[in-house]
Formats: structure tokens, sequence, C-alpha cells
């Protein structure tokens, strides 16, 4: 058993912790503030061939482990989840979908520009089509319908929460094609931006992440040619359950990495401020805060790598990645609260971006599957 990182792996966390640094940090309360999505730094995530970074080079991408990412993931996580979650999502639930199930046509046409990010030289990323207004953690509830015409479906209904949906080239939609069948009868579709139909509602005013893209999309009688399905009839709902596995270990690595940028600068800030003549840090109670938020990250970051590990070695990763997505979610969750609170009232202002990490912390246990939803995975595989 190996707890070192490669010097591949080095370099990867160290690119990824220079970037954040040196081209997130600059303007991330701003674009929080204003909820812009940060274009030109996904462009650059891009550039370093972040957006792809599981793909084989055969299909554009950078042909990396797992274990690579999800270092990327932390680091970027520190300092802007909005952009780590563009990150995720067009690896973790597009590429990686599309690269184990999809067709060579299919490859070709979408997953080559997904993973280089860019086509013609502009964005050019993805969307992924669950949720619904009442199918949000029932994700067998598909209200959406794809009706089949032969040589083509025609897709009728919308899709809430959707992360990049105002930006993305490429949605993959779940949509009911077989009431009869429940979730058997659910299709996967590659659906192009650009279909006569399709439109894109509003973007969600959100609590945190304010900067990535989220909007509802609606389809009102989408033609989608039968080339463009993933998979067998009726894979749909399989295609999305296994996608979502990898998609928590993304999350849970973003979690991580919130809750390690809260702990890095309660730790700073403990160090530099002054209560009762001395650094608050020499405080008991501040120790004891800070020892607890140290090893509960650890301990999420190390379910987080073996998650990962697992799939790397192609081994069943469900329990893993609900496990690490779960504990991870929550560690966030605590530490950044404390984080706050080891700040004091200037925790309470944004130029001090412990708030903003609180905020961003909470979607974590949330979106890729509740954290309700997490320990009925973990329960039904200890149980069974």
């Amino acid at each position: 058993m190996q707890f070192r990182f490669t010097e591949e792996h080095e370099m990867i966390r160290q690119a990824a912790r220079d970037f954040a640094q040196k081209e997130l940090l600059p303007g991330v309360i701003e674009r929080d503030e204003l909820q812009q999505f940060p274009e030109e730094q996904v462009l650059r995530l891009a550039d370093l061939g972040f957006l792809g970074m599981m793909v084989s080079p055969q299909y554009g991408g950078s042909g990396l482990d797992t274990i690579s990412y999800v270092l990327a993931m932390e680091e970027i996580s520190k300092v802007d989840a909005s952009t780590s979650v563009v990150m995720s999502v067009n690896n973790s639930l597009v590429c990686w979908g599309l690269e184990t199930f999809g067709t060579e046509a299919q490859k070709e046409k979408y997953l080559k520009p997904l993973a280089r990010g860019k086509k013609d030289d502009k964005l050019y990323i993805g969307a992924f089509c669950l949720s619904e207004p009442e199918a949000g953690s029932d994700a067998t509830s598909q209200r959406t319908t794809a009706e089949d015409r032969g040589d083509h479906y025609v897709l009728n209904g919308t899709k809430n929460w959707i992360t990049n949906g105002g930006k993305a080239s490429v949605y993959l939609v779940m949509a009911q094609t077989d009431p009869a069948k429940k979730s058997k009868g659910i299709n996967a579709l590659i659906v192009e931006r650009n279909s006569k139909g399709l439109t894109v509602g509003a973007k969600e005013n959100k609590l945190g992440i304010r900067g990535s893209d989220t909007h509802s999309i609606m389809f009102q009688d989408v033609i989608v040619p039968k080339e463009n399905r993933i998979g067998d009839d009726g894979f749909g709902f399989k295609f999305a359950m296994k996608t979502l596995s990898g998609g928590r270990i993304g999350i849970a690595a973003q979690a991580l990495g919130i809750a390690s940028g809260a702990y890095e600068l309660a730790l700073q800030y403990a160090k530099q401020r002054k209560a009762f003549g001395v650094e608050i840090s020499q405080h008991q109670a501040i120790q004891f805060k800070l020892a607890d938020m140290a090893t509960e990250i650890e301990a999420a970051r190390l379910l987080t790598l073996k998650a990962a590990w697992e799939k790397d070695q192609h081994l069943d990763y469900t329990l893993s990645a609900s496990m690490a997505k779960v504990f991870a979610s929550e560690v966030a969750m605590r530490t950044t609260i404390e984080a706050v609170q080891i700040h004091g009232g200037y925790g309470y202002v944004k130029e001090y971006h412990v708030e903003r990490l609180m905020r961003d912390a909470k979607i974590t246990q949330i979106y890729e599957g509740t954290s309700e939803v997490q320990r009925i995975v973990i329960s039904r595989s200890i149980l069974k």
C-alpha cells in the first residue's frame, strides 16, 4: 500500500495550484457578486487539458488517471468552486459517459471537442440533464419524453438545475420513451444546443457557486436522430446511474477542496490575529477547532482517493464514491462554518473569502445525489 503520489501527480497538483492562485483568485469575489461565468478561466483550463483529463488522447483528452483529476479538482476548488464544477461536469458526467458508452461516431463528433473544451477556438463544454421539477432524488420519475418515430425521437419536457446550462454546446438528456417499462424505458440522448425547439431558461439566482451557469432547459418537439442515442434502447437510466457514481468522486474532490481552502485561510488567520495579548492560535479553543478540521479533511481526502483508485483499477467504486461524497460534503460544511467562526466578524465579510466558501459548500450536500441518497446507496450495499 502506497501513500505517496507519483512525480506526475505532484506536477499536476502544482499546475492546478498555480492556475488557481494566479488566474482564479484575482476577481473571484467579483465574479461571485456578479454571478459571472468564468469563461476566460475555463478556456484556460481547456488549454491546460483539464476539461478532458481522463479521456484517451485518441479522443483529444489528457489520458490521466482519476487520482490526477481529484488532485486538480481539490486545488481549483480551494479557490473557486464555480469554476471547478464546470470542470467536474465536463470530465465526470459528460466526457466519461460518452467515452465509456458512446459509439465511435459519437466520440468523433462530440467527445473530441468536449475533451479539448474548444471547437474553432470557442468554448465547447457539455451538460448533464437528469433532474426535473418532479424528478430530483427520484430519478426514475422522468416526465421528459422521447417519442420514438422510427429514425428519430421527438423530445418534450423540462430539465432543472442544469450546470453549464447556458454555455453548453451539447446536452446529455435522460428521457422516457416507454412509461410502461418505468426505469427500463428511459433513454440517454445527445442533444445539440442549436436544436430547434430547445430553450434555455433564466439563470438561477443561487446561494453559492454563483459563477456557475445553472439553468432550466426546455424541449418542445425537439428532433433527435436515433444515432444520438447512447447505448441500447432503455439503457438511459443505467447510463445515468453509472455516470453519476464517477461524478460523485468529482464532487467529493470539490467538497474536499472547499474544506481545504477554508482550513488554510483559518490557519493563516489564527496565526496572525491577536486576542488577549497572544495570537488566537495559542488559545486551546481555536487549537481544537483547527485540529478537528485538519483531521476530518485528511479523512475525507483518503476516502476520495480510495474511490478514485478503485475507479482506476476498474473495481466497483459505487460504495466508495458515495462514502467519499457524503463525508467530504459534510466536512466541507463543518469546516467552512468553523472557518467563519475563527475569523469572527471578519469571517462575515466578503473580502476574507470564507463566507463564500461556506455558501459554496452547501451545494455539495445536494447535487449529484443528496447526502440522504448517498446513505441509501451505502446502506443498500452494506445490507445486501
